[in-house]
């Protein structure tokens, strides 16, 4: 995995993700009220935003100081530019 992310924790966190949105696929089968299945939807996304910022963050200390460090300022802002895009339609 790539040095800019905590993959152990991601993959903890995605797996746990995978758990939530299998929880919600037995809760539509076993007829739960859509407002305890929203609620768990919501914990998702939720879930998946903090994700993202885990990305980001770690796409800020590692790659976004090691571009401006080897004076590739303009790339790396460009490249930081982009994600800032599009964690920001994470909503």
């Amino acid at each position: 995995m790539r040095q800019c992310m905590d993959s152990e924790n991601l993959h903890r966190r995605l797996n746990k993700i995978k758990g939530q949105l299998n929880a919600i696929d037995r809760m539509i089968d076993e007829d739960v009220p859509c407002e305890e299945i929203l609620i768990q939807i919501n914990a998702v996304k939720k879930a998946t935003h903090k994700v993202g910022q885990i990305v980001l963050e770690g796409h800020i200390h590692h790659c976004v100081k090691d571009g401006i460090e080897h004076g590739d300022a303009d790339k790396t802002i460009a490249n930081f530019t982009k994600a800032v895009e599009q964690f920001s339609r994470m909503s």
